[in-house]
């Protein structure tokens, strides 16, 4: 079909031309911000040509049309739209900021903050799976080539607070290369190392009877500098002559910066963060794999309301301390269950164009986007998606009684599979959870087909 129809669908069914305020596409979905929410038509948005669904979220009309497609509707709409009405991401992501609540608002900083370090992480993921997988094979490594996976493998890591600094200055306006210079400061070798510190081998600095030391792994101290650094630059350009400005701003910014978290800031940080982490993952360790089970059905309710986000700073926290990630693994577990059952109730649609978009919009879940599949069939009978829920639920528990971890994170379900490599038996430990919960989410759906098939034809 023209994408010319479904533009003009989409822009009747929000109110026409002049009532769109702003728009922007993601891997997935258009999605437009409104000026007046009342001549919005929720029938006709749901009913829109070639969009495999509809949903509202943090303020946002979203049209589902699955990775390629929407890139070459958001080019058509862009090109309807005229080019005076053309965005730039950042007024968008402003637009989209002022619909959110409080809660909504962190997630999305912290999501602005950390999704940009993940292919980083993802590639220290893969690197480690590689040296495992060369050892499993039988391969002898000499003391150089270790060393040089050493280096690959833990660097990231080691400067971890400098990338968040960096991301968090950059995101708060401040100026990058000031957050570089503070996040270095931060894991600068005159510093005791954090990691020693909590192993024995080395005593922090006392100063002014403040207990120093690195903040190497630090996340949520790092992110503070990051918006410190952007506040005092910003404050201090309105104040400082500009005759001064080139040298005043950047010294009063880095050594203020650097006092407050050296001894004050970041000692309450640290002790907030391990506090708060360490609770969150006691659950996800509760006893006889509940904490698998629960995580395994409910993620998906996360990515639903856009808090899936949050779970990077966990997942960047076990990977830190322990190198190995079982968030990843409960994501995909979960994206599992529901690619089952989506795909069950997909083949109960007698419409074979109906059919055909309610199957090709669980593809992208392959590559670990679940939204058109989530929007597009599961959550239009609650039958389906809690079939999904206890696929999930299952896979977790699997998960636990394997011991199942990944070495890195941001990739799931297929590419996910680059994360197990470092042993043969996890890849097919992987490959089974994920079998396991895609079987338990189909049966479940066809064995209330009965009930399933009346609705969703």
């Amino acid at each position: 079909m023209n994408d010319q129809v479904t533009i003009n669908q989409i822009i009747e069914a929000v109110g026409g031309r002049d009532n769109i305020k702003n728009f922007e596409h993601c891997a997935t979905r258009l999605r437009i911000i409104l000026r007046d929410e009342k001549k919005f038509d929720q029938q006709k948005a749901e009913a829109v040509s070639e969009a495999k669904g509809y949903f509202f979220n943090t303020g946002q009309h979203q049209f589902i049309f699955g990775t390629g497609k929407v890139n070459q509707v958001f080019r058509a709409f862009e090109q309807e739209m005229g080019t005076n009405q053309q965005v730039k991401e950042d007024d968008f992501k402003d637009d989209v900021y002022q619909q959110l609540n409080p809660v909504q608002r962190v997630v999305r900083i912290l999501a602005d903050i950390l999704v940009p370090l993940i292919p980083v992480l993802v590639t220290t993921g893969l690197l480690m799976g590689i040296r495992g997988l060369l050892l499993e094979l039988g391969m002898n490594l000499s003391d150089e080539a270790l060393t040089i996976f050493q280096m690959l493998t833990d660097t990231a890591f080691a400067f971890l607070p400098v990338l968040i600094v960096y991301s968090a200055a950059r995101k708060f306006g401040g100026n990058p290369l000031i957050g570089i210079v503070v996040g270095l400061m931060l894991v600068a070798p005159q510093l005791p190392n954090a990691w020693a510190v909590v192993d024995g081998s080395v005593e922090p600095l006392s100063i002014f009877g403040i207990d120093v030391i690195g903040y190497q792994g630090s996340i949520i101290p790092a992110i503070a500098a990051g918006y410190l650094v952007a506040k005092l630059e910003k404050g201090l350009r309105k104040i400082v002559p500009q005759v001064m400005d080139l040298v005043l701003t950047p010294f009063l910014t880095i050594t203020v910066t650097i006092a407050a978290m050296l001894f004050v800031l970041g000692p309450i940080l640290q002790l907030i963060e391990s506090g708060v982490i360490g609770f969150i993952i006691s659950i996800l360790e509760a006893p006889f794999g509940l904490g698998y089970v629960v995580f395994g059905a409910l993620q998906q309710l996360l990515t639903i309301t856009g808090l899936h986000h949050s779970l990077s700073i966990i997942e960047i926290n076990l990977l830190n301390e322990t190198g190995l990630n079982v968030i990843q693994t409960l994501i995909t577990v979960s994206m599992a269950g529901q690619f089952g059952a989506a795909i069950a109730a997909s083949l109960l649609i007698k419409d074979k164009v109906k059919r055909t978009n309610a199957l090709s919009s669980t593809a992208s879940t392959l590559f670990g986007i679940t939204e058109p599949l989530l929007f597009g069939v599961n959550l239009r009978h609650f039958r389906i998606f809690v079939s999904g829920m206890v696929g999930g639920a299952i896979g977790g528990l699997i998960t636990y009684l394997l011991g199942l971890k990944a070495t890195g994170m941001g990739i799931t379900f297929i590419p996910g599979l680059l994360l197990y490599t470092s042993r043969i038996s996890a890849l097919i430990q992987y490959i089974l959870v994920i079998a396991v919960s895609f079987a338990i989410g189909f049966v479940l759906v066809r064995i209330q087909s009965n009930k399933i098939k009346n609705e969703m034809n």
